[in-house]
Parts: C-alpha cells; structure tokens; sequence
C-alpha cells in the first residue's frame, strides 16, 4: 500500500485551483500561516483549530535511556516537543472515510 503524503506544493496548488488566487499569493498566504503557529508555539502557547485539533508544546524531562544494541545507559537531554490532540470532529472525520471504504469492500 503506497502512503501518499500531502506536501506544501500540492496544498498551494489547491487552493490555487479552489480559490483563484496567483500561486505566488497562496504560497505566501500559507508560509504566513506556517509562521504564525511556529511563532506561537515557539512561545509556547496553545495552537487550537476549531474541527482541527490543538497544537501543544511539551517539556520533557531528561532521563536515562538506553541503547538496544549495546544495552549501554545514556542520558537523554531534557528537550521540548509539539503534541497534537485531534478534535472530535476530525476523529469522527477520519473514523466515517474508513468504514465507508469498508462498505465498499
């Protein structure tokens, strides 16, 4: 089974096509609002998209971790990573889209 992934062209590309806006407008339009959830993230505030889903930054704390080739005990560097938590709507979504593929089988 061949995953397709949704890259930045191919979204400039749609909204060319669904808004008619040059394709210079829509790359612009969606490099801003890339900057403005990084921006906000990096500060570490909430990114919340109404039947999206929210962007959250995590601190994690370092902790020893190990190798499982040569079971030798590292220390893993506290870091901060962006969690994502779907919306209800965007479950249900994604949920309906398979057991329709299912009815079709």
């Amino acid at each position: 089974m061949e995953k397709k992934v949704l890259t930045k062209a191919l979204v400039v590309n749609h909204l060319n096509e669904s808004i008619g806006l040059s394709k210079r407008e829509c790359q612009y339009f969606f490099e801003s609002l890339l900057d403005v959830i990084s921006s906000q993230l990096k500060s570490h505030k909430d990114v919340k998209i109404v039947n999206f889903g929210i962007f959250r930054v995590k601190n994690k704390k370092s902790r020893i971790g190990r190798n499982p080739k040569t079971k030798e005990e590292v220390i893993i560097s506290e870091r901060n990573v962006v969690t994502f938590k779907p919306s209800h709507f965007l479950i249900n979504l994604i949920n309906s889209n398979i057991l329709e593929k299912d009815e079709f089988k």
